[in-house]
């Protein structure tokens, strides 16, 4: 493509240089003379022939849902003589059956998928067809089918559909390498925005790694090619006319696109959707293990040069790890061979691994690198187990207290039956020291340290006694720590980490 000579001259506007461009029979000079291809500026010229090949292998998802009408269930209202919305109040229970039930409705909506084996396999959102009576397939040349849902999986937003395809012959795409995709790569989004199907729209990868707190296996690609209502369910292509993305999710104000979607990425939907064709759900790994992250604070603590790997707040028990192999306070730095460099990727790396698989797991225990063999257990099976119990009422407390010292804001007791009884602390808590009152505005306040938590352990030593939270603390200064780690137990059990300034 030829341009015409142009300069644009340096301007200064709100005290910034805009550089100076010039633009050259197909070439860009940058001040300097950096010279930069101008096609490669542009983009592809046509995604047309890529559009054309891959249209009919997206649908569009129609669903239909009885609801019914308890909501409407109300008084009429009294209103003033001649109101002007009498008549619209008259005609609307009117409507309803007197003295009766009322009336059902159906409620419709749409969304997009696409078809992945030509048998009749169909990935679409979960939340497109979630709690739908009937479900229905509309490909591009008007033919429509009736689905079957074989298999659903919320933490992903992923369901698989199957329809009988008769002698209709299928296109199916199939799935690209999603973890290859880079910041700036040319991306192809089809789907049925507002109900318009067979929208194709054109944009780059924004980011990639974006975690929009939707759930816990938040992985997303971050797109710019126009994603709308309508789209949810639709793939998300490559040059290549690969699909590295399901479509999933919007930011907007309006409810349109402003540039910001999110597709879950090809690498971490592909094992869902087998699961759920194999089995019609999901059979994640568990390890059991509570974990939060690991702060540069509790990093200097722990002796660690950077703050990597996920901190392993507690055990479950009756989890895989229950047999002591991981204990709390161990800092998970790399599982089955994957290094773990934030506290997020543990969770998905995880549940991508077979259930039942001996994997090798590398901690950090008490300043030592240690390898320790691990046989994963099911998540499903263990959500249970997983949770944390529920806190119970406070009860009036006991009179008779211990005696207790002042530190870092805190009012600390030896945990004994008095205590125990008086906090309300489960007797999965076996020792430590109790926190009895926290002041406003101290080290302890600012770190969220509540009355009832027990001091478990200080720098990974166990304490017992107030005294020992003393000698504890002066070792730590005495060697020059700056930070003191402490375990802390909730009234429940329930461990966490935190640091408190020491200097």
């Amino acid at each position: 493509m030829a341009f015409d000579t142009m300069v644009l001259k340096p301007a200064r506007m709100a005290g910034v240089f805009a550089l100076s461009l010039a633009i050259t029979a197909g070439a860009a000079v940058l001040p300097g003379g950096m010279a930069m291809n101008a096609r490669a500026q542009e983009g592809p010229a046509s995604v047309a022939d890529l559009s054309a090949r891959l249209i009919d292998s997206v649908v569009n998802i129609s669903t239909s849902q009885t609801v019914g009408g308890d909501d409407r269930n109300v008084p009429r209202p009294q209103l003033p003589e001649g109101s002007p919305f009498q008549e619209f109040f008259d005609e609307f229970f009117d409507q309803q059956p007197e003295g009766g039930p009322p009336r059902s409705r159906q409620v419709q909506s749409l969304g997009s998928g696409f078809v992945i084996d030509a048998e009749g396999i169909i990935i679409t959102n979960n939340h497109v067809i979630e709690d739908a009576d009937e479900v229905s397939v509309n490909f591009n040349d008007g033919t429509k089918i009736e689905a079957e849902i074989i298999g659903r999986d919320q933490k992903t937003d992923i369901a698989v559909l199957r329809i009988d395809p008769g002698d209709k012959e299928l296109k199916a795409v199939s799935f690209g390498d999603s973890e290859t995709a880079r910041v700036g790569d040319w991306v192809l989004a089809i789907g049925n925005p507002f109900g318009l199907g067979g929208t194709v729209t054109l944009g780059i990868v924004s980011a990639i790694g974006r975690d929009i707190n939707s759930g816990p296996y938040d992985n997303f690609i971050q797109t710019d090619a126009a994603i709308n209502r309508g789209n949810s369910g639709g793939p998300l292509f490559n040059m290549q006319g690969e699909v590295i993305g399901i479509n999933t999710a919007i930011i907007s104000p309006s409810g349109g696109s402003i540039g910001i979607g999110f597709s879950v990425p090809a690498e971490l939907a592909r094992n869902v959707i087998d699961q759920l064709i194999e089995f019609g759900e999901t059979r994640r790994g568990w390890l059991g293990v509570r974990i939060q992250t690991v702060t540069d604070e509790i990093a200097e603590s722990l002796g660690m040069d950077r703050a990597d790997g996920a901190l392993v707040a507690g055990v479950i028990k009756g989890g895989p790890v229950d047999d002591g192999s991981i204990e709390p306070g161990d800092v998970i730095i790399e599982f089955n061979g994957r290094p773990i460099a934030t506290t997020r990727e543990l969770p998905r790396i995880v549940a991508d691994t077979p259930v039942g698989q001996e994997v090798d797991v590398v901690v950090i225990r008490k300043g030592e690198r240690k390898t320790v063999k691990v046989t994963l257990g099911r998540l499903e099976d263990s959500e249970e187990l997983a949770m944390a119990p529920d806190a119970t009422d406070d009860e009036d407390q006991a009179a008779d207290m211990p005696a207790t010292i002042e530190m870092f804001g805190m009012t600390l007791a030896e945990l004994d039956e008095t205590v125990r009884e008086a906090q309300d602390i489960d007797e999965s808590v076996e020792r430590g020291v109790v926190v009895m009152e926290v002041a406003q505005d101290s080290a302890a306040a600012e770190k969220g340290i509540q009355p009832g938590e027990t001091i478990v352990e200080i720098a990974q030593e166990v304490v017992s006694t107030p005294q020992e939270v003393v000698e504890a603390i002066d070792k730590l200064k005495a060697d020059d720590r700056r930070n003191a780690l402490l375990m802390l137990a909730a009234k429940t059990g329930e461990l966490r980490f935190v640091t408190i300034r020491i200097d």
